[in-house]
């Protein structure tokens, strides 16, 4: 079942995404050549606990994965692209980090993942994560009262073609509200006025997440981690969304960012 939100609600979610944008902000800064995933991880877990939420993924347990999740970060590297479980592997000159996250504060979730090159970057993985980041814009410009779900799917997709870039569906984004997944699912491929029609309190988190050279996905033996099937680099961008009378709210806006399209202002795909 679908449920819309009032704008009361709305606000409670964009409290929490507030503190989830920031986070994000800071773990970028954290990572960096010679950091320890685990270190990122337990910086995330004390700032989680400092600000009084719950991780939405600590004891998280679908229909993958192995045993329920321990972790409050994502850390996916290089040629993992989601729900890469952290690890103790120190970050390497060139090596690409998805970071994902969400948590509730006072019962509202909110969800986002940024991805960033620590050390040098190669010219084709800033390429990759700014694909990623121009199709998140476009799936959010896409989120308008009237237009049809397949309207934002169809939007990340275009960007995905335009870059040169296969897309999985098997994972997507999601309703979110009072718990970290709720329906509809947000496939990042589609066709243009299919699906249900959006309404002022849809709240969703839009994710698009391209492999390099591939749109074929394995899992690690741990069960949780995703990684492109031919070890191609992979990049995975996301924001919790609201669909207002006025156009789509960004709920979880990154410092120097606004709460609207255009969420990749003041982002940067590099990490020293």
């Amino acid at each position: 079942m679908i449920e819309l939100k009032s704008a009361a609600e709305i606000d409670r979610m964009a409290v929490t995404g507030q503190f989830v944008g920031e986070l994000l902000a800071e773990l970028r800064a954290v990572a960096a050549v010679g950091v320890n995933l685990l270190d990122i991880e337990h910086h995330a877990r004390s700032r989680i606990s400092e600000q009084g939420a719950d991780s939405c993924y600590w004891d998280y347990t679908p229909s993958f994965g192995r045993g329920p999740f321990r972790n409050v970060l994502c850390l996916s590297v290089n040629d993992a692209v989601l729900h890469g479980l952290p690890h103790d592997y120190v970050l390497r000159d060139g090596d690409l980090l998805s970071i994902d996250m969400a948590v509730q504060i006072d019962g509202w979730a909110a969800d986002s993942a940024l991805s960033v090159v620590v050390g040098t970057p190669a010219p084709a993985d800033l390429k990759l994560i700014e694909a990623t980041e121009v199709a998140l814009e476009a799936g959010i410009g896409a989120a308008r009262p009237g237009n049809q779900l397949g309207d934002i799917s169809a939007a990340i997709g275009e960007v995905a073609h335009r870059y040169g870039y296969q897309v999985n569906n098997e994972f997507g984004g999601h309703g979110i509200g009072r718990t970290m997944h709720e329906a509809p699912h947000v496939p990042n491929n589609g066709r243009p006025g299919r699906g249900m029609t959006l309404k002022p309190g849809l709240t969703v988190a839009i994710e698009p997440w391209f492999c390099r050279t591939t749109d074929k996905i394995k899992f690690d033996q741990d069960g949780w981690t995703i990684r492109s099937a031919d070890g191609s680099r992979s990049a995975h961008s996301e924001h919790t969304v609201a669909v207002t009378e006025t156009g789509p709210r960004v709920l979880t806006p990154r410092p120097g960012q606004v709460a609207g399209p255009g969420s990749r202002s003041g982002q940067s795909a590099v990490t020293s």
